[in-house]
């Protein structure tokens, strides 16, 4: 399923040599129902299963026996069932072997560690420890007095899984060290790395279990009101996302200090942040948790300014890129537009209407970031074969094209456009079709699989990329 290890740094060997200066990645928070990195266990941790055991050993807490042991055949799915299995065996052996030889500077390390991330830390720690106890079932179908975090019953939890406690507090530790390493070895090469920061947590998370106050659910841990969005261009009856909504007045009263953290978080560990569904803030869909389709809600105000005044006043400057996307309202661009935040400008979004389209390049603001697409989208070429004839004609004229190899196009067009930023899927580099296409907003099932081998790699097209970085003045100088 890949890692931190030396295929990371061979991938940032790639952008350096094809002269790109940003590597956006997916929310690096531990991947929930359907290995989806918008359901995570936590707002706050990283997702574990992308430390590298290869790492691991070069630090002598593992053995290359073991390390054979636990390969897996080379693929374009993630074979995640087994690739946890597997990080699960060594991942506890090197735990075991870092506490058993802990130095004084490692020792230092660590706590300085715990007490950096003492605010979600801890409870997320024990929430992994109860949640694997209780076979992963959602937290308010735990026993009733640790679910509901009654003193006696967390310190006796505490006791009680304390092994489990100190392996998940190392895998945390280890995945923070081996990211910012990463980061470190991207920021060197003039790389800048952008992270995302989903709006919703997941409801079976530790973010819900430790700060039921903050969320829209009953005394028990039910949900009460969710999240979605109404019917758009993604689906017909809407997405609803079951993620439980925000109680905004209570964020507030405590002055958004679950926020501030979320985001001085991310900015430790990411050079920017693009912040997924940015209208949640100005207004979201509510939607009772009672419904099976996000067609009936209404639209609610969200906390606009007051949250973002707050966060410039604590983080200072935000480098921030705005998920615009969806059906945009003037009260969005305003809050946007405050904050001199950039949108996304998606170029398969151009060709549905007339020359006025705000996706057509030409119409770009320089304050904007283009994309081909993202990854709720089909690749390029897998849009351009299952669209309908008359947006494959525009896109030809648009192009001045055949449409043969329409990825190219898009990535010229985004590269040559006023955009300061212009951001690429890895698919549309490779030239790939639909099968390669990362989600599928609205279905639950046979997304966030794809994945590249090193030989696909080794094919792109790297000349065509650095002209075309040349072309558009936007290598690294």
């Amino acid at each position: 399923m890949g890692d931190f290890g030396f295929e990371a740094r061979t991938f940032i060997d790639f952008l350096e040599r094809t002269h790109q200066t940003i590597w956006q990645v997916l929310p690096l928070t531990p991947t929930g129902y359907g290995n989806s990195p918008y359901a995570s266990y936590s707002a706050f941790a990283g997702n574990v299963y992308l430390i590298s055991p290869d790492i691991l050993q070069k630090k002598g807490l593992l053995k290359e026996k073991e390390l054979k042991e636990i390969e897996l055949p080379e693929g374009t799915e993630a074979a995640y069932d087994e690739a946890f299995a597997n990080k699960d065996r060594v991942f506890k052996k090197a735990c075991d072997r870092f506490y058993d030889n802990m130095t004084a500077k490692d020792k230092k390390a660590f706590n300085a560690f715990k007490k950096q991330n003492k605010h979600w830390l801890d409870d997320f720690v024990l929430f992994m420890a109860c949640s694997l106890h209780y076979d992963k079932q959602p937290w308010n179908t735990w026993d009733k007095d640790v679910a509901q975090r009654k003193p006696a019953a967390l310190k006796a939890y505490r006791k009680k899984f304390s092994k489990e406690i100190e392996f998940q507090y190392w895998l945390q530790f280890e995945f923070h060290n081996q990211w910012i390493a990463l980061k470190e070895y991207a920021n060197e090469k003039g790389i800048r790395v952008v992270g995302d920061i989903p709006i919703f947590v997941d409801h079976n998370s530790a973010d819900v279990w430790a700060n039921p106050k903050y969320f829209e659910v009953d005394k028990q841990g039910n949900r009460e009101l969710v999240a979605g969005v109404p019917p758009d261009y993604f689906s017909k009856t809407g997405q609803l996302w079951g993620n439980p909504l925000y109680k905004w007045d209570e964020l507030e009263k405590d002055g958004f200090s679950w926020w501030v953290d979320r985001f001085r978080h991310m900015f430790t560990i990411c050079d920017a942040i693009r912040v997924d569904h940015f209208r949640g803030f100005d207004a979201y869909w509510e939607v009772e948790a009672s419904a099976k389709t996000a067609e009936k809600g209404e639209w609610v105000d969200g906390p606009g300014e007051k949250l973002f005044d707050t966060i410039l006043d604590k983080c200072g400057e935000l480098p921030i890129i705005a998920e615009d996307l969806g059906f945009m309202t003037e009260g969005v661009q305003k809050l946007r537009d405050k904050y001199n935040f950039p949108g996304m400008k998606i170029i398969q979004f151009a060709f549905d209407s007339d020359s006025a389209n705000s996706f057509l390049p030409h119409n770009y603001s320089q304050n904007s970031v283009a994309y081909s697409g993202t990854h709720d989208n089909d690749t390029a070429l897998g849009w351009y074969h299952t669209t309908n004839e008359q947006e494959r004609h525009r896109a030809r004229i648009y192009t001045r094209s055949s449409g043969q190899t329409i990825n190219w196009e898009f990535i010229r067009l985004g590269m040559l456009s006023v955009s300061d930023q212009a951001i690429f899927p890895l698919q549309d580099y490779m030239g790939l079709g639909s099968a390669d296409r990362m989600n599928i907003p609205g279905t639950s099932s046979g997304n966030w699989l794809w994945r590249y081998t090193s030989n696909m790699l080794d094919k792109v097209d790297e000349e065509q990329i650095k002209h075309l970085a040349e072309l558009s003045n936007r290598r690294r100088k």
